[in-house]
């Protein structure tokens, strides 16, 4: 492993480690690239955008779209896309949560996305996301918040008591998961409300909070990102999906040379279908683009000129189930970014997408992949082929290998992450690819 690839990859533990949410994700990205001189804008307020300057917009703390108006191109010349979303599949907490099961309190949960659900039990689980409180002046204010100690766990049956539990047992999704919380001391159970309140307090010290009016809490593993293999070959972390794809984007953005017009799309939703005001789905990308570019001519125009690398992380071949592979096409860890392909459009690559980005990976000095389900299985999906509709905007859905996708701890290589870079830098600051 090279010394930028190490260097990268402590930069992304880091936001790995700090981003249980897609609230916290996006608060990350915030920070990563105002500090590189990026200007916040609203979409409340009015613009006044200026050449070889970055940009970010934030919808509703989950949603981020970031630009640049390159100091050598026109806007209608065309923009390098970036895209990814920042949330994950888990385990999300009920609107009233309590579950009172005497002596102990658990808490109620819906399953967000389509997590794998056997490795969430057994392992200790915290809490993070956002917090909505009135304030003593009548007002409303978001807090995030982000317990980070392990609070949490979802017992299994021993194996004593379900001696079919290691033969395919089915999970009863609303008896089997409520995670354990507390246990009665004295005459009462402890209020949820009151340690959310004692926690964004802790937190925010000074806060004028009077009432928690609601929230978008979920479970999620606080251990941390690490190396993992003999030779730390491995890295494994939980929402490697779709976050090192965030943070590949957004560190492109943030260093880019400034020459050229550049568009990074941080969505929502994703895993649950990307239909909200901050999903792929929504209005959000639609909205920034007629803002710099108000003329609709012109706006056609640099669609037309631009090109999309959508960015979500790509199956690699199991050793243990290779079967589950097409023979022909398998993608391993450390092999390089993986080209996704549907012949069905489910990922939005076609010929001349993929010729594009094999030519900037030839220019980064980096191999890549090529990824395509067995014939007659199903394929998962990306925001790639949405964006790609609702833009018309020529699209290439990409994305680092990755083993155990949706689980609560994902593992890629140690090296993919930076070789994806390479070539999203490239992508970012190289001369124009002409195609005819």
């Amino acid at each position: 492993m090279s010394t930028h690839s190490q260097q990268y990859n402590q930069e992304l533990f880091h936001f790995l480690d700090a981003a249980p949410t897609a609230f916290h994700a996006i608060e990350e990205l915030r920070g990563l690239l105002s500090d590189q001189g990026f200007i916040e804008l609203r979409e409340s307020e009015p613009w006044n955008l200026s050449k070889a300057q970055g940009y970010f917009v934030i919808r509703e703390n989950c949603s981020l779209i970031s630009f640049i108006l390159g100091s050598e191109e026109d806007a209608t010349q065309g923009f390098r896309i970036l895209g990814s979303h920042s949330d994950s599949p888990g385990l999300q907490l009920k609107p009233k949560p309590a579950v009172e099961v005497e002596p102990y309190l658990q808490l109620g949960v819906e399953i967000y996305g389509g997590p794998l659900l056997n490795p969430w039990f057994d392992r200790d689980l915290s809490l993070a996301g956002r917090v909505s409180c009135a304030d003593t002046k009548g007002g409303l204010t978001d807090y995030l918040v982000n317990f980070q100690r392990p609070l949490l766990t979802i017992p299994s049956l021993a194996i004593h008591l379900d001696r079919e539990a290691n033969d395919g047992r089915a999970i009863d999704k609303q008896k089997a998961l409520p995670p354990l919380f507390a246990q009665r001391l004295g005459e009462q159970l402890p209020d949820f409300a009151n340690i959310l309140k004692a926690q964004v307090l802790k937190q925010y010290p000074g806060a004028a909070i009077e009432e928690v009016l609601s929230f978008d809490l979920f479970c999620h593993d606080p251990q941390q990102a690490s190396y993992l293999g003999y030779n730390d070959d491995f890295i494994v972390s939980g929402r490697l999906d779709n976050l090192l794809s965030c943070h590949v984007a957004a560190t492109a953005m943030a260093e880019s040379n400034l020459r050229h017009n550049c568009l990074f799309i941080c969505t929502n939703h994703e895993e649950n279908g990307s239909t909200s005001t901050t999903g792929a789905q929504g209005s959000f990308a639609e909205d920034v683009l007629s803002r710099i570019l108000p003329d609709i001519e012109a706006r056609q125009i640099a669609l037309r000129n631009s090109f999309f690398i959508s960015i979500d992380n790509a199956h690699a071949s199991h050793p243990n189930f290779k079967e589950t592979a097409e023979p022909s096409h398998l993608t391993v860890l450390n092999g390089g970014p993986v080209i996704k392909v549907n012949a069905n459009q489910r990922y939005a690559t076609n010929s001349r997408s993929a010729a594009v980005f094999k030519l900037l990976a030839r220019k980064a000095g980096v191999e890549v992949q090529e990824f395509v389900m067995p014939t007659g299985k199903p394929c998962g999906s990306t925001i790639g082929p949405m964006t790609a509709a609702k833009l018309g905007v020529e699209t290439i859905d990409v994305g680092a290998p990755t083993f155990a996708m949706h689980s609560v701890r994902e593992v890629t290589g140690a090296t993919d992450p930076y070789k994806l870079l390479q070539i999203i830098q490239t992508f970012v600051d190289s001369s124009r690819i002409e195609r005819s």
